[in-house]
């Protein structure tokens, strides 16, 4: 027969024995917990409370002498703005000119650089300088860089070319035709080395013994690449796409300090002509529709990005 005083002690002690596990096992969720409280109210405040704003600022339509309500009003003005249209079209033909330009150079100077020598090591770090520079800087420097008739630019173009050409006196910032031109090469000149960085590290990761096999089974150095490096080197390609994309959009010091849009609005691109609305004229409405129409066209362009170049990543196992 069983004891009923001993089964009783032993229930007892395995209630006992349960209750310290739990306790155990909530005291480091507790711990957590408050370790992360302080980063999650952060979060809440500079990121997650923003964003509300914003989304509420884009609905919210003031009527001047009235009540606000809630409404489309504000994308409807901004769709109607000729200006907004112009920073649309100026900011397309800026990320085709700098994302395409800055990707290619980063990738083919990657590939020339990617053993590791003296004279290497010298180029990486001279093609790495314009990242240590802030762009504010860089584009206070190109300003006198660009100066007409005076400018280093100028200068040389204007001695070794010549006056016969037409070389030497080109107002590259004030010129409507040049001047979103100018804006492009200097972030050409500004993210390649970034980007060069990242396809370095993609290289390192491919194996050698593939290549290697390649070699042997007489491919040329433009079929290794095409069939071997070119695939492989997909997920870095995908990321230093979507981070290229990103900077197209949000990149505006040297718009500001250069030329502020002008001449003419050929340099205003979306993220100043959303300074322009919020700063300068006051209008939080329409800053905010144009905020929320640019970032949900960014994230669906990443998006569509990152699905058409996985769909020929090749993963080694």
């Amino acid at each position: 027969m069983v004891d009923p005083v001993s089964s009783t002690t032993a229930q007892a002690v395995v209630l006992s024995r349960t209750c310290i596990a739990r306790r155990s096992l909530g005291r480091p969720r507790l711990t957590a917990y408050a370790l992360l409280a302080p980063s999650a109210v952060f979060l809440l405040g500079f990121t997650y409370w923003p964003v509300l704003q914003v989304l509420a600022g884009s609905l919210t339509v003031r009527a001047f002498g009235g009540a606000a309500h809630w409404g489309l009003g504000n994308f409807a003005r901004l769709l109607a703005d000729p200006h907004f249209a112009h920073a649309v079209v100026n900011n397309l033909i800026y990320a085709a000119g700098t994302i395409g330009p800055s990707l290619v150079l980063a990738l083919a100077l990657a590939l020339g650089l990617k053993e590791t020598t003296r004279l290497s090591a010298v180029l990486r770090t001279l093609l790495v300088l314009p990242l240590l520079i802030p762009l504010v800087a860089a584009a206070a420097l190109f300003v006198f860089i660009f100066l007409p008739s005076a400018g280093l630019l100028d200068y040389y173009l204007g001695r070794f070319g010549g006056p016969q050409l037409g070389l030497g006196q080109t107002n590259w910032l004030g010129n409507p035709s040049l001047a979103l031109g100018s804006i492009i090469a200097i972030t050409v000149w500004k993210n390649t080395g970034y980007y060069m960085l990242f396809f370095l590290a993609g290289l390192a990761g491919i194996p050698q013994d593939m290549l290697d096999a390649a070699r042997i089974d007489g491919a040329g150095a433009w079929a290794r690449f095409r069939h071997v490096t070119l695939p492989l080197l997909g997920p870095t390609l995908a990321f230093v796409a979507v981070i290229a994309l990103l900077n197209a959009l949000t990149q505006v010091d040297h718009v500001v300090v250069m030329t502020q849009g002008g001449p003419s609005d050929s340099t205003s691109l979306l993220l100043y002509y959303i300074y322009q609305q919020a700063a300068q004229n006051y209008d939080i409405g329409l800053a905010s529709a144009a905020t929320v129409v640019s970032v949900a066209v960014l994230f669906a362009v990443s998006v569509v990005s990152l699905r058409t170049l996985e769909q020929g990543i090749h993963y080694e196992a």
